[in-house]
């Protein structure tokens, strides 16, 4: 059974897609001005791992993830930049792409642009006005009014006195309500504008997100994801506005990944305390990146550091060190160790525990090497098979323990020939021949491991 916890009710629920079979599945995506950090790589990952499990649990899944190429920010960079916003938004939405296949990221159905939606955004700010959900200020913007809406700070856990309480509101706003949100900007100087009914202007953040997912998935559907950081005020309003527009509920379960910290800070641009995901892609594999990312619960904080990395890069070598030899045709995984993995991503999708369960399982690969060939060719299948769930092991283990020659280190046949004239030496007990050549891979980055089925050979990695 298939537990998730819902941010809205604050517990694990047992997992009920509206329609028997289907999932249909929203996550708030980049905002597209700069390149990936590894804030948004979390988001990334953690939920291809949701989609991942979800389809080998036998669902069909629609998964949308947005892309938000509009707003003050990509505004602000465009014109810092003196270029069109488009020009921007589509240089980084490629960067982004190539992020995303670097880091094995699957990549969604359907990823809609906030600017291809402009007409049925104004269609639902209008239908908010007639309801009396929304106004004109004396501005030219159209606002919520969150007054109109009982259930509002449910999501966060928030009281409305509070929250009105906390507010402050700029002398020039026309607001009715401090905590009343942005639905259309009118036009000012310099930016990008739409037509509409109340003149030339843009569409606030909030009601993109409401469209874009209810134009894709329906107005009610399954799951709603994010980074924590949206939980407030972001999701709060779309569920407003949402449920105001439609008349019905707007999503059933809200799921909430933690943020990536750096000496207690949230990792984030606006701090400048971030990596983009390329330049640690650069220093990393990718699956030890996402093995990273997935060591600890999506929920929790993850600790940046050079050498968590450096943990996550030696676990899966140890991982694939347990597959070299016994790659084979793809079988259908053992019943036992699928019900251990199962267990783990069946609560609330424990990566932690599910990659517990994968050391296990190599273990016992390694233990049956020998003296069970068979046994261990098809536990290693089994191991291969689990991983994929996560976006793990799916390279040739030996392709990836050898990785690729930097800077002056030999290419794979000089390696090659090395070693074969090392076997010789051995093999003519010419001890000293053998350590020089051994001493002079080790020199060039390659670790020499003797073993009864021969000698093999890998690249170290680069120590950061």
């Amino acid at each position: 059974m298939l537990r998730i916890y819902n941010t809205l009710t604050r517990t694990k629920e047992e997992f009920r897609p509206i329609e028997p079979g289907r999932v249909r599945m929203y996550v708030c995506g980049m905002t597209v001005y700069d390149y990936c950090h590894l804030g948004h790589a979390r988001v990334l990952v953690a939920f291809d791992v949701v989609v991942r499990h979800l389809r080998s649990r036998g669902y069909q899944v629609t998964y949308v993830r947005n892309v938000t190429d509009i707003d003050d920010k990509i505004i602000a960079r465009a014109n810092k930049n003196g270029e069109d916003f488009g020009v921007l938004t589509r240089r980084f939405i490629e960067y982004m792409h190539e992020d995303c296949r670097a880091l094995g990221v699957l990549e969604p159905d359907a990823e809609p642009c906030a600017t291809h939606y402009i007409e049925p955004i104004v269609s639902m700010v209008e239908r908010l006005i007639d309801r009396g959900a929304a106004y004109r200020g004396a501005n030219g913007d159209v606002y919520y009014d969150v007054s109109t809406f009982p259930a509002y700070g449910a999501l966060s856990d928030r009281k409305v006195e509070d929250l009105r309480s906390g507010a402050r509101v700029e002398i020039d706003e026309a607001k009715d309500d401090p905590l009343d949100f942005v639905l259309w900007k009118s036009s000012k100087p310099g930016e990008p504008s739409w037509e509409s009914p109340w003149g030339p202007g843009r569409p606030g953040w909030h009601i993109e997100c409401s469209v874009m997912s209810t134009a894709c998935l329906g107005n009610h559907f399954d799951i709603h994801g994010g980074g924590m950081d949206l939980q407030f005020p972001h999701h709060e309003n779309e569920i407003a506005q949402s449920e105001a527009a439609t008349g019905g509920k707007f999503v059933n379960v809200w799921m909430h990944n933690g943020f990536v910290r750096i000496d207690d800070e949230k990792m984030s641009k606006s701090l400048g305390n971030f990596s983009t995901l390329r330049s640690v892609l650069q220093r990393y594999p990718a699956e030890a990146v996402r093995c990273f990312m997935l060591s600890s619960h999506y929920r929790s904080p993850l600790n940046y550091s050079e050498d968590h990395l450096r943990q996550a890069d030696a676990s899966i070598r140890r991982l694939y060190t347990a597959l070299r030899g016994l790659d084979g045709p793809r079988i259908e995984p053992d019943a036992g160790w699928l019900a251990r993995f199962r267990a783990a991503m069946d609560d609330d999708f424990n990566t932690p525990e599910a990659i517990s369960v994968l050391f296990d399982l190599a273990h016992e690969v390694n233990r049956a090497r020998e003296s069970e060939p068979e046994r261990a060719r098809a536990l290693a299948g089994t191991l291969r098979a689990l991983g994929a769930v996560l976006g793990l092991l799916g390279a040739d283990a030996d392709g990836w323990l050898r990785g690729a020659p930097a800077g002056e280190s030999p290419d794979d046949e000089e390696i090659e020939a090395m070693i074969a004239k090392r076997a010789e030496a051995r093999a003519r007990k010419d001890w000293g021949e053998a350590d020089r050549l051994r001493d002079e891979l080790t020199a060039a980055g390659v670790v020499v491991e003797d073993g009864a089925q021969g000698t093999a050979w890998r690249r170290a990695r680069s120590q950061v």
